[in-house]
Formats: C-alpha cells, sequence, structure tokens
C-alpha cells in the first residue's frame, strides 16, 4: 500500500516526478517561453503604470487587410465632417475630440469637426456623423427612456448618434469606435439602427494604478469602457478630516493611522478632472460614531465642512471600514441583541449623514455597505435585519458573492471574500436584495466585473463564460449600480471591453463578440482555437476551492517551500519590550520576517515548532470548509486545485497555438494574453506544490525514520525540482510584463528579485537541505 501523509495525501515516489501531468505542462510552457523571451522585451517594475499614464489612448487598429463586406458602410479616408452642438457641455466636446483622434489616429480617416449653434435643420446634411441629444436633434431618440440611454442609425452617407443626454451621445460614439476596433477598419452595418438602454445608473471602479492615481488617460479609458463612476480617496476623508484616526483608540481607528492624509486640492482636481470624461466621483466618510449628542453633532460638521468644499461629489459610500458605531468588528460570535442594536445605532449614523446631505442636494447618493457584519449563509436574518433599518432616502452597496455557499466531495464551504468560482449572488445577498425591493429602495452591489482578489495579482482573468454569467445574474436582479473593482482596480483589458457591451441592451450574443475579439487580437481564423481556450480557462475557475485575498491565489508563484527555517530578513523584537506579534500584525509592519516581501497574509510560513499543520489549516481557512478535527480538507483541496489546473492546461493548448499562428502584427499582444493565462495556472501549481509540501515536512518532522521517511523526501525532492522550473518560467514572465504580480493595496507582492531570491532559497533547500536529512535517516538507521 502506498504510504500517505497525516492529511491523507498518497506519497508518490521518485519516479513518478518525470511522468506526472504537471511535468508534461511544464514541456510546453518552456517551449512557449522562448517566444515569450523573442517577442516581448523586458520591462522594469512600474512600467505598465508609466504607459497607461503617459501613451495616447488611441493606437493604429486598422487591419490593412480588413476590406468592407457586402452591406458595411466604409468612412473614407477624407471627406466627411463630424457635427456636433457647440453649446454643449465639455463632456461631449471632449467625446467629440475624441472620437475625431480616434478615426485619425486609430483608422486613418480624417474629418473636419464642425460645431454648430443648433442642430435643428442638420437633417438634410451628408456625408457626415451627426451627434447630439434628443433635444438637440428633433425627431430623433423618441424611444430613450433615461440616462446614458443611445441611438445609432447608420443610412449610406451619414451616422446619426442621439443620447438621452451628452453622456448617452458620448458613449454612442464610444461605440461606434468598439465597432471600427472588431472590424479592424472603419466599417459599420450600412442599415444598423440600435437603440441601447443603459442597464445600471451608476458603474464605479478603483484605480489599479494606485490609491489617488487618475492620469486623464486613464479617466478616458474608463469612459470608453462604459465606467461612469469612480471611487477615490478609500480609506479617507476627502477634505483630509482625520478627527477618528487621532482621537480613538479604538482598533479601526488605530488602522486608520496607517492611511495616506488626504490633500483637498488633489480631490479637487479629480472632481473637475474626471467631470470631464462624464465621471461621478464617490468618496468614503470616515468616523467612529458614538452615538451621544456630542458625537451627533461632530458628524454633522464634518458632513457639512466635505459639502461646503465639495459639493459636487456625487455620493458618498459608508463601508463599516471606516464608519463604524461604537467597537469595530463584523460581529462573529455576538449575540442577536447586541448585534441588532450595533445596526441600529450604525444605521442611525447613516441616517444623520443622509439629513445632512439632502439638505443641500436630494441626488447625493448615500450608499450604507456593512461588508464586515458575517456573511456566511446562515446569517440570512440579520443581514436582512440590517437593510430593514437603513434610512428610505439610502441606496444599500450589498457584497454581491462574499458568503456564498458551495460544496466540494460532501464538504460545505463558502466564499471568504471576492472571488469568480461562484457567479452570485451569496445566500445573504438575495435576502438583502429581497428585503430592500419589499422597502421600494435601489440596490447596488460590490460586484467585480474583469478581475478579483481571487488572483488579485493577475491583471484581469480570462474566464469570460464564467463573467458572463455573473452579468447576466446581476441583470437578472435588477441590481442598479455596481461598484466592480475593489484594490485590484480597473486598467484596460478585454474582459473589461467585453464587460461594457453586456451593460447596455441590445448586446450582440456572447460567441459572436468573443469570436470578434479573439480575431482582431489573434488574427483571422483563430476565433475557434480561442474560444475552446477561454471555455476551458471559464471552467477551471469554477473548480478554484481557494477564495479571497490569499497566498495560493496572489502569491504562490513567489512564496518559497520552507524546510528549514530560514534566516531572518528583517529585524525582530523576540526578547525586546516590543511584541513580536504586533509588530509583524496589522498595527505594525505586516511583514514576516521570514520573507518579508509583501504583507504577511499572503505569505504561507510553516509552524516551525511543527505543533500545527498550516497546509491543512490553510485548506480550511481559504475554502471556508467547517468540518470535525479528525476529517482532513487538504487532500480535497488540492484534488480541485490540481484539477483546475489541468483544465487551464487543456486551455493553454489552444491558446499558446492560436498566439504562435498569429501574424507578426498581432504577435506581441496575443504573446501577452497567453502570458497572463500561464501564470494564472502557475499560482494554482503553486500553491499545490507548498501545501503539499507542508504536509510532507510535517509528516517528515513528526513521524518515524526508515523506509516512509525517505519516500517523504523522494517526494519532497520531486516538488522542489518542479517548482524551480515553474519558478523560472514565473520570472520570465513578470520580467516581461509589469502587471503581474502589482496590486495596489500593497505594491508588488512578488517582483523578479523575490523571484530570483525564491529560487536560491528553493535550490539550497534541493541540494543541501534534503541531502543532509537523507544522510540523517542513513545514520540513525
Amino acid at each position: 500500500m502506498p504510504e500517505k501523509t497525516p492529511a491523507g495525501e498518497e506519497i508518490k515516489g521518485e519516479t513518478e516526478c518525470a511522468s506526472n501531468s504537471s511535468s508534461v505542462s511544464m514541456a510546453s510552457a518552456q517551449t512557449f517561453a522562448q517566444e515569450v523571451i523573442r517577442v516581448l522585451p523586458p520591462e522594469e517594475p512600474y512600467a505598465y503604470h508609466r504607459r497607461l499614464s503617459e501613451d495616447p489612448v488611441h493606437v493604429a487598429r486598422r487591419d490593412p487587410d480588413a476590406l468592407p463586406l457586402d452591406g458595411e458602410l466604409a468612412l473614407p479616408d477624407q471627406g466627411w465632417r463630424l457635427v456636433w452642438g457647440a453649446r454643449s457641455s465639455p463632456v461631449l466636446e471632449t467625446a467629440v475630440l475624441d472620437f475625431q483622434d480616434y478615426l485619425a489616429t486609430s483608422m486613418q480617416v480624417e474629418v473636419e469637426v464642425q460645431g454648430c449653434d443648433s442642430l435643428a435643420h442638420c437633417g438634410s446634411l451628408g456625408q457626415c456623423i451627426v451627434v447630439g441629444t434628443r433635444e438637440q436633434l428633433p425627431g430623433c431618440g423618441e424611444i430613450l427612456r433615461g440616462p446614458k440611454d443611445y441611438e445609432i442609425v447608420v443610412t449610406p452617407d451619414r451616422v446619426t448618434v442621439c443620447g438621452y443626454d451628452e453622456r448617452g451621445a458620448m458613449y454612442g460614439l464610444f461605440n461606434l469606435e468598439a465597432r471600427m476596433n472588431l472590424r479592424g477598419g472603419p466599417f459599420v452595418p450600412g442599415d444598423l439602427r440600435t437603440v441601447r438602454h443603459s442597464l445600471y445608473d451608476t458603474r464605479m471602479v478603483q484605480s489599479w494604478m494606485g490609491w489617488m492615481e487618475w492620469p486623464d488617460s486613464l479617466l478616458s479609458h474608463l469612459a470608453h469602457d462604459g465606467i461612469d463612476g469612480i471611487f477615490a480617496s478609500v480609506y479617507a476623508n476627502p477634505n483630509g478630516d482625520c478627527t477618528t484616526a487621532e482621537t480613538s483608540t479604538e482598533f479601526y481607528a488605530r488602522l486608520l493611522h496607517k492611511v495616506r492624509r488626504q490633500d483637498p486640492a488633489r480631490m479637487r482636481d479629480l472632481i473637475d478632472r474626471a467631470t470631464r470624461f462624464g465621471i461621478k466621483v464617490y468618496t468614503p466618510i470616515i468616523y467612529q460614531y458614538l452615538g451621544t449628542p456630542e458625537s451627533e453633532e461632530g458628524l454633522r460638521c464634518l458632513v457639512r465642512d466635505i459639502l461646503g468644499e465639495f459639493p459636487d461629489i456625487q455620493g458618498y459610500v459608508l463601508l463599516t471600514e471606516g464608519f463604524w458605531y461604537g467597537k469595530w468588528g463584523g460581529g462573529h460570535g455576538a449575540d442577536k441583541e447586541r448585534l441588532q442594536e450595533w445596526a441600529r445605532h450604525w444605521c442611525r449614523a447613516v441616517a444623520i449623514v443622509t439629513e445632512e446631505c439632502h439638505k443641500v442636494n436630494p441626488d447625493i447618493e448615500i450608499l450604507p455597505w456593512e461588508y464586515n457584519i458575517d456573511f456566511r449563509p446562515q446569517n440570512v436574518d440579520m443581514k436582512r435585519y440590517f437593510i430593514q433599518q437603513l434610512p428610505d432616502a439610502t441606496i444599500p452597496l450589498l457584497t454581491w458573492e462574499n458568503g456564498k455557499s458551495f460544496e466540494i466531495d460532501g464538504m460545505q464551504g463558502f466564499l471568504r471574500d471576492y472571488s469568480l468560482n461562484e457567479i452570485g449572488p451569496a445566500e445573504v445577498t438575495d435576502a438583502q436584495i429581497a428585503a430592500a425591493r419589499e422597502r421600494g429602495m435601489k440596490v447596488y452591489c460590490k460586484a467585480d466585473s474583469f478581475a478579483s482578489w481571487q488572483f488579485g495579482t493577475i491583471p484581469y482573468l480570462p474566464f469570460p463564460y464564467q463573467w458572463y454569467e455573473r452579468y447576466k445574474a446581476l441583470e437578472t436582479y435588477r441590481v442598479n449600480g455596481t461598484l466592480e473593482s475593489w484594490s485590484s482596480g480597473y486598467k484596460p483589458n478585454w474582459i473589461a471591453e467585453m464587460r461594457a457591451w453586456y451593460c447596455w441592451s441590445d448586446a450582440p450574443p456572447l460567441d459572436e463578440l468573443l469570436g470578434a475579439i479573439a480575431v482582431r487580437d489573434f488574427g483571422g481564423g483563430a476565433e475557434d482555437t480561442v474560444l475552446k481556450a477561454w471555455d476551458h480557462f471559464s471552467r477551471a475557475i469554477r473548480l478554484v476551492p481557494d477564495t479571497g485575498p490569499r497566498m495560493g491565489t496572489n502569491s504562490a508563484v513567489g512564496n518559497p517551500l520552507f524546510f528549514e527555517k530560514p534566516p531572518v530578513r528583517t529585524a525582530t523584537f523576540n526578547y525586546s519590550w516590543t511584541d513580536q506579534g504586533q509588530w509583524g500584525g496589522y498595527l505594525g509592519s505586516s511583514l514576516v520576517p521570514y520573507w518579508p516581501f509583501t504583507v504577511f497574509y499572503l505569505i504561507f510560513c510553516p509552524d516551525f515548532s511543527n505543533r500545527t499543520n498550516r497546509a491543512e489549516a490553510y485548506a480550511r481557512t481559504a475554502s471556508g470548509i467547517q468540518v470535525d478535527e479528525d476529517t482532513a480538507v487538504l487532500p480535497v483541496f488540492l484534488k480541485y486545485l490540481r484539477q483546475a489546473a489541468e483544465e487551464m492546461e487543456k486551455g493553454l493548448t489552444f491558446y499558446r497555438a492560436a498566439a504562435l499562428r498569429s501574424p507578426e502584427a498581432k504577435r506581441k499582444d496575443a504573446v501577452r494574453e497567453v502570458v497572463v493565462a500561464e501564470q494564472l495556472q502557475r499560482m494554482m501549481q503553486s500553491a499545490a506544490a507548498i501545501l503539499e509540501f507542508e504536509d510532507l515536512r510535517m509528516a517528515f518532522v513528526t513521524g518515524e525514520n526508515g523506509q516512509a521517511a525517505a519516500a517523504l523526501l523522494d517526494r519532497m525532492d520531486c516538488i522542489l525540482r518542479e517548482e524551480i522550473e515553474r519558478t523560472e518560467q514565473s520570472l520570465v514572465a513578470a520580467t516581461r510584463d509589469s502587471r503581474l504580480g502589482f496590486q495596489f493595496e500593497q505594491d508588488y507582492v512578488y517582483t523578479p528579485y523575490s523571484l530570483g531570491e525564491k529560487l536560491r532559497v528553493l535550490r539550497e533547500t534541493l541540494e543541501r537541505q534534503l541531502p543532509d536529512a537523507r544522510r540523517g535517516l542513513s545514520t540513525e538507521a
């Protein structure tokens, strides 16, 4: 019978190392790595930040081989005009000039911009693109219903873009750009007549680039992808007020000491610049409410000060991480009466903010978000209670998927944080939406739509079929608005582009859209191959049991496999009056001395006292599976993680083939797409390797010597060799794509430097530590 570890994993012999599936996939990755090195130049960390900030929004996109199809209108290289109402606001003016630049830069089409005092008599104009609102264009847009709606009508010598409002007209122009991008030329259907209704009042995001990093180029990209809101100044009052952090000794107030103080001038500049792109700005309000008259007056004064300085902030996100009552926390373990009391006081604080804001402007949106309250399925009643206590004039911001239950091999788990392996909504969110609808309230949701904390150091997640199911679910639940990223943030990518199509009605069928994206990015004839890859990728994410911001999905490619306790790499305070545990925790450095390249909660470090199997503990925590101590979760966890990696490999077989067949003009971008997917797979594989290695290490140090111990070392040797090869490939990827490893909440989680350090640790373990352990067995024998 094969030997097993304490967690129930079979110990594979050394002869199995070279023939297992991960080694087969490694060979394919190694072959493709030569193409990565050939076509992608090395780049330093933050190189993509600089490009995104400094490069023009529009680039050449005209495919010299693309020709108009029968029935398509082809804009000529010269001779047409772009006609608009010159009395419009800067929003439409910015969009018109953008469209002119797009045609010139991307499509090599020159159009003359003609601003008219009135568009009332433009119906007879030919050889032109006319853009305006339903009020500016008589007879147009009669069935448009609300903000951001638009209509596009194409005739043989004219294109008309009519918006319900100026933002609708802007999005109509950007939709024309999207259509031409997919065609690779200035071609649109000659009989196009589409009316598109916006499905969301607001779609907001954070910036991938950083806490307050919002260059104009990024704002323009946001608008092109249909995003009309930004959540800025997170964890800081927009006016720079730090009263709570400076006067309270409560835990969360102490955490706020580590948050940057906002510069009101920077906030003012952002609001002014965002307005030109039709983008609304949302911010938090940070305050600890104590329920006393003095505390109420303090909150009112804070809100009045913010409103006085920023009357044009669109809304306020009242997140329990920064806006809380009394003692901060999620109520885990608190009795029902105590938590209900907390809810009532917190909702009273929400009401105070609402009253002050709506005195100034009833249209200011107040978005209470009770994120930290226990979101496990069994807490439905309490989560519903919070909605029932909210003031009528607020819009609850609900966490879409967190807490959603799932089952693997008869074990019940739940999402520990933002993840895509489940579509959502969570059971508690379903109940909250129903409670809000009973009260006639709108509902906004924090719902990732292109990136997530599950694989948060990957710039976007190429799982289009799984994302699409989430988009459909959001539409089914009639969610009115969305916060579509947390600190993973927005950066341009094709999933965000896909998302934009499904935020308005009259969107194309999914496979039709994906096929067009595949042809554009990989070349003609690639669509079937690329769609097969995306289907396998989408199947893979459904298998991943590791949920939320943890090592396994964010830093595994950069996390060493520790066999012996390593030397420390930072100062320590083991014999000081400073508490080492506190120093390394949330209120201190947040670093693990043995591997201080990112925050402690993204590092897997063994218990070197050998009292706890942290691999088993990790599997339980990351999956939310709660079973008795005698039932091992790790074997099931590893089983599904490996199945996900194998499914990724099925897709990568197609993806690599498509990239290698792509035209040379498209090769660089096609290869970069594969690199992203490969790094995703390596993250899964490295996570499995780290956890299995630790399980084996625990079996070795706590078990008996002899044949079983030798088998453990054989398997660890195998895992190390595979991880070295995998880390070498991760290093190639990280040196060719500076987006990889970055997550602005802690900057880079891994870098080419830290990957090099990991390789040194792995090689020392393989070449010195394991042989020493073998010699120890021989001596004892």
